[in-house]
């Protein structure tokens, strides 16, 4: 006997597929359309005439505010010793420029090298010199000794035998003569007056100009040779480190 009842499993005709399809549609436009209706009446703050309204915190889901970049510490050092290093380069570009019109203008006088050396005598002036009277001797009197007052004192010794003193005040020497009398070439015939009243002075010239002899006592001084008994005839300076007179080099010939 043949079962005349309808089979579950019949696939609907290509006609019930278009009106099911049709039918879907209507109904997911009547939900939208209820569900505007349900924003319309809601009191949500976030709809408003079934809109969605954005606030603050969607704002910035939407739009995140860029992460700042993490520089490791040596990067950071770098940049920074970077800056400073342009900063110094800029200064000394803005003092070359102006050192530079500071010489072109005549301000500033750059001079290079050492300072010219103090003249001193190849060897020991050549004499007799005759002995000036003592009035007409200009002393600079200069206490290079360790004990203090020794230049006021032979300053007033001095001026008691009529010569005439200028400075008083310290001084120093490398030498270790009792007093070391030190001219230029105008001063040479007063240095030789002076040595001849302190034992064992000795003589050094320098490249001043005028007459002025300093007379530096040391502490190997004793004192000055009695007045009544310094030798005033002519002679020869005394001059213990250029003597004997240094040669000059031979010539060839």
């Amino acid at each position: 006997m043949i079962d005349s009842a309808p089979d579950d499993d019949v696939q609907p005709t290509a006609r019930q597929a278009r009106a099911a399809a049709r039918e879907a549609k209507r109904q997911a436009k009547d939900a939208a359309y209820e569900e505007r209706l349900a924003r319309k009446r809601s009191k949500d703050v976030h709809f408003l005439h079934g809109h969605h309204v954005i606030d603050t915190e969607g704002l910035a889901e939407a739009f995140p505010e860029p992460e700042t970049a993490d520089y490791d510490p040596g990067t950071v050092r770098r940049r920074i010793t970077h800056g400073v290093t342009l900063v110094l380069l800029l200064g000394l570009v803005v003092a070359g420029v102006v050192l530079a019109g500071m010489v072109q203008r005549g301000e500033l006088v750059l001079k290079f090298g050492p300072a010219k050396p103090t003249a001193a005598a190849e060897s020991c002036p050549s004499g007799p010199f005759d002995y000036p009277a003592n009035k007409s001797v200009s002393v600079n009197v200069y206490n290079g000794g360790r004990k203090e007052g020794m230049a006021g004192t032979i300053a007033a010794e001095l001026k008691k035998r009529g010569y005439a003193v200028k400075t008083v005040a310290n001084g120093s020497t490398t030498y270790d003569a009792p007093v070391v009398v030190v001219s230029g070439i105008s001063g040479r015939a007063a240095a030789f007056n002076l040595q001849r009243n302190v034992a064992g002075a000795e003589y050094v010239q320098d490249d001043r100009k005028g007459a002025t002899v300093d007379f530096i006592v040391t502490s190997a001084f004793t004192g000055l040779v009695d007045a009544k008994k310094v030798d005033q005839t002519p002679g020869a300076l005394s001059c213990p480190r250029l003597s004997p007179t240094p040669k000059a080099p031979a010539t060839a010939g």
